[in-house]
């Protein structure tokens, strides 16, 4: 059958004039499936912000759909509730770029049209783009699959993470679709194990045969024969190609390329970031202690041990066998590459 590509973990319900955001509390995954109804944009920012939605692709659509709510608001004029909803969403997370991408295509069509309706139209239309996006993304990475092999993947890069069939997992999806026989390791992905909690729901859903590993355990399977091929989301793309992602990626693109594996990257375009050089721009968010120190209701160490918990870090380019994206695969991963991809209009 067909790899379903319709479910997303967000929708906008109803009218422009009263209509609503509803997401899926990814933090509730996979336990239960529980969604959240947004009628303001600090309903939304609150929902990115605790991760409530999270993915790059994902948290833009939101944000997207919560200047739509800006806009019908009341108390001062149109534009400044847009821009005020603007700079809110935008502050609450700092290292995905389709976040901020999102932002300025929607407050750009509010300075000549800030009806909601045109503005839920183009938040509409942007989330169509992804679908489709996805798509192509994932029929790119797909024919770099070949049967029988074993599959890496970090943290959560599928539906719940886009507008689509994820871009990662989107490329695994129809690779299994096309069937191919493979089996995907997943990295639980602490310290919020979106990898156990978020992309084996995913692959459990797809009926793709996975095992679920400790994030330590990547490069000893690499070391056995047990992986071949490895693919990860990003955040963001600098102009040279390094990638910034979940925490633990660049340690598994070095134990990768040691162990002479490929290392694919899969984005849309609106990942890439152009205004940075090199992967030393791009900002990195650090989390709460609490992340680390704590599990579930008891703590993990004393009292007085402190933790430090970047959420993100970054691939330097040189260990990326090549990036898949909705315009193309980028190989090598260079500057002259990501340009004439990514630095040209579609």
């Amino acid at each position: 059958m067909p790899v379903d590509d319709t479910f997303a973990p967000l929708e906008w319900i109803g009218s422009a004039a009263s209509g609503r955001l509803r997401l899926l509390d990814q933090r509730e995954l996979p336990h239960a499936e529980r969604w959240i109804d947004c009628r303001a944009p600090e309903d939304v920012a609150s929902a990115i912000r605790d991760m409530a939605v999270r993915g790059a692709p994902a948290i833009g659509l939101a944000a997207a759909y919560g200047l739509v709510l800006a806009a019908r608001g009341s108390g001062t004029d149109a534009a400044a509730r847009i821009d005020a909803a603007e700079r809110l969403l935008a502050s609450t997370r700092p290292t995905a770029v389709n976040l901020a991408w999102a932002l300025r295509q929607v407050a750009a069509r509010a300075r000549s049209n800030p009806e909601p309706n045109a503005l839920l139209d183009l938040a509409r239309e942007l989330h169509a783009e992804d679908v489709a996006g996805n798509r192509r993304i994932a029929e790119l990475g797909a024919a770099r699959i070949e049967s029988g092999m074993g599959i890496l993947t970090h943290c959560n890069a599928g539906a719940l993470a886009t507008g689509g069939l994820g871009t990662a997992i989107g490329v695994i999806a129809v690779a299994h679709q096309q069937g191919k026989r493979i089996h995907v390791f997943a990295d639980e992905t602490r310290p919020r194990l979106q990898g156990a909690r978020l992309t084996a729901w995913e692959l459990s859903r797809r009926g793709i045969p996975h095992t679920l590993i400790c994030d330590s355990t990547a490069a000893t399977l690499m070391a056995r024969g047990r992986i071949q091929f490895a693919v990860t989301g990003a955040d963001r793309i600098a102009a040279n190609g390094d990638t910034a992602n979940k925490i633990g990626t660049y340690a598994l693109a070095i134990a990768a390329h040691h162990h002479g594996l490929p290392f694919h990257v899969a984005a849309p375009a609106s990942t890439f970031d152009l205004s940075l050089e090199d992967g030393s721009g791009i900002p990195v968010e650090e989390r709460g202690e609490e992340e680390i120190t704590s599990w579930g209701d008891g703590r993990t160490c004393p009292p007085q041990t402190r933790a430090y918990n970047p959420a993100f870090d970054v691939t330097p380019a040189a260990l990326i066998h090549s990036i898949f994206t909705d315009r193309g695969e980028i190989k090598p991963v260079d500057r002259d590459s990501v340009s004439r991809t990514i630095g040209l209009k579609p």
